[in-house]
């Protein structure tokens, strides 16, 4: 399996995003126009990033900050690609965006039917702090998470 690398997503990166996007978030997937959005507040509020391997498209990460806050906004990686390490690594680098932008917290809200990326967020020293009843479209509910950073050593 070929390595991921990361860089900073483009619009040009939206049709390969989109697919992954409508695929992994089938109930809730953001619209063209909402990453488009989110783009164009790069790098004001907005940090996206993309994992290419191959010269394929194979996830996308959000953070939004401002001020000493920091959320995630959205984690996805190609069903072909998954348990590679391609999620953490894109977190990894956001968490290490959040740090550089001064947030002292990362937030973020995860499905509470999806195991696996609650246990990556608290691999990564996310907390629950909460729970939002029916946040997605299809009824599920959202569990809260926040990690604290480390102004002095980083995201360590």
């Amino acid at each position: 399996m070929t390595a991921a690398t990361l860089r900073k997503m483009t619009e040009a990166d939206l049709p390969a995003v989109m697919k992954i996007e409508r695929s992994t978030f089938p109930f809730d997937a953001w619209s063209e126009g909402m990453l488009r959005g989110e783009l164009a507040d790069q790098p004001r509020t907005r940090y996206y990033i993309v994992a290419v391997a191959d010269e394929e498209v194979v996830g996308y990460a959000g953070l939004a900050a401002a001020g000493d806050q920091a959320d995630v906004q959205t984690i996805a990686v190609s069903a072909t690609m998954q348990r590679a390490g391609i999620g953490s690594a894109m977190l990894r680098e956001l968490l290490t965006e959040a740090t550089r932008r001064g947030a002292t917290a990362v937030f973020l809200e995860v499905r509470a039917d999806n195991p696996p990326a609650q246990a990556m967020y608290e691999a990564f020293g996310f907390e629950r702090i909460g729970l939002r009843r029916d946040y997605y479209d299809d009824g599920t509910d959202a569990i809260m998470m926040m990690r604290k950073l480390s102004v002095e050593s980083g995201n360590g």
